[in-house]
């Protein structure tokens, strides 16, 4: 797991949306760990702040052709080039101070606001990055556009960008999402419109901040009018930019792969809140974070007679948890271990520690539908025996985390007694 960031230092800007015309001035500030990224109108009484979320994104109908969060009366329109820039950097917490209703538009792509974080400088917080693992492919389609989006193990982006008679030929373009080549690749694309469409945005009154160097116009035959383009494919990157923007607003790095043909922000949209949708669904928290055995058999493969938990307390997913083992003189291995003085085995408690552990690492979304195998047990103490009638309490914790390696450490107890600890380390792997 990464580390969550933020920028080092505040950065200040300005310049005019591309859809109001309206100057605005910016200033990006540090926030610590959990925060998001949060919009604040400094101009408006009390400078309300508006937090980047699926909540908050008003709807594509209501202002179209960009991406703009309100709450109440406060909004911001056309924030998707600085989410894109955002999520290209991995920059998760944020304060962006701004004193009118749309971002500067600055060269119409995300280019310069690589460059104001860049210089503000970046810097990893306390708290774990935590990724949306997709589990279910999600398909959504309009008016001759989709989008596909299926379970991956990193980001990835293919776009299709096809206008028929209006460009001479597709435009295509296929990238595993990465900060290096995001900048190189992604970033500099700037947006762009037909040539026939730029008086009708006008009537609108869209576009009034929009000149021939912050947006590329394609005539008839896709050239583009007064301005070179970047790449001999600009507007499909530009695509990518946006959608990688209009993404970010889960608030969370996505783990999957994206197959777009000619989507806009109004489908975005509506795959952000499909996607928000299937991560509650998903989800297994509770209020009091309470795992029962059905639940925990729909993480860990173990069934009788070798599921040693039965219920997880307390749960900090891919951190910590607590979970309970009731010893009863039912349980198998007594017949056994031993006839006349029933003792439950060692290798069984650390076994049940250890699935404790499996709980708490898969049930995260990085590693959900995953196993988790033994690889090695260190510095393994038993204390005291454990008999019939005790109540085995089960602490682990991570230690560490790398790629597929899990490093636990716990501890089990009887009537707040350590009885047995262990730490051990798993295989992360495919199901």
């Amino acid at each position: 797991m990464s580390k969550q960031k933020t920028i080092l230092k505040e950065i200040s800007f300005s310049g005019v949306g591309l859809h109001t015309g309206n100057k605005s001035n910016v200033t990006l500030k540090p926030a610590k760990s959990g925060t998001g990224i949060i919009f604040v109108r400094k101009d408006l009484s009390g400078s309300p702040q508006i937090k980047a979320c699926v909540e908050n994104m008003v709807p594509a109908e209501k202002m179209p052709r960009r991406t703009s969060i309100e709450n109440g009366a406060a909004c911001v329109q056309t924030v998707e080039h600085l989410m894109a820039a955002l999520s290209g950097l991995g920059v998760d917490n944020l304060y962006v101070e701004v004193d009118s209703n749309e971002l500067p538009g600055l060269d119409g792509s995300s280019l310069n606001f690589v460059e104001f974080i860049a210089q503000a400088g970046i810097k990893e917080l306390d708290k774990e990055r935590e990724a949306f693992f997709i589990k279910e492919p999600i398909k959504i389609e309009e008016g001759g556009a989709s989008i596909v989006i299926e379970p991956a193990s990193e980001f990835k982006i293919s776009y299709t960008l096809d206008y028929a008679k209006s460009l001479p030929a597709k435009e295509f373009i296929e990238l595993a999402v990465n900060p290096e080549n995001f900048q190189k690749e992604i970033a500099p694309a700037r947006t762009f419109c037909l040539e026939s469409e730029s008086a009708e945005l006008k009537r609108q009154g869209l576009g009034l901040g929009a000149n021939y160097e912050n947006t590329l116009v394609l005539d008839k035959a896709g050239q583009v009018i007064k301005n070179k383009v970047r790449f001999p494919d600009e507007a499909v990157r530009h695509k990518v930019l946006d959608l990688m923007g209009d993404l970010f607003f889960l608030g969370a790095p996505l783990k999957a792969q994206i197959k777009a043909l000619k989507s806009g922000h109004s489908l975005n949209l509506k795959l952000v809140r499909k996607l928000a949708e299937q991560r509650k669904n998903n989800s297994m928290k509770t209020e009091s974070s309470v795992l029962e055995v059905t639940d925990i058999m729909k993480i860990i493969p173990h069934r009788e007679p070798f599921l040693f938990v039965d219920r997880i307390t307390k749960i900090e997913y891919g951190k910590r948890a607590t979970g309970i083992k009731n010893v009863t003189i039912n349980d198998y291995f007594f017949k056994g271990h031993f006839p006349g003085r029933p003792v439950m085995p060692g290798v069984i408690i650390v076994e049940a520690m250890a699935q404790v552990g499996a709980v708490m690492l898969l049930a995260s979304e990085e590693y959900k539908g995953k196993l988790a195998f033994f690889m090695s047990i260190d510095n393994v103490k038993f204390r005291k025996p454990v008999v019939p009638g005790d109540q085995l309490v089960f602490e682990v914790e991570t230690v560490k985390v790398k790629s597929k390696i899990g490093q636990v450490r716990g501890k089990a107890l009887v009537d707040g007694k350590v009885v047995a600890e262990a730490d051990f380390v798993c295989a992360l792997v495919e199901n």
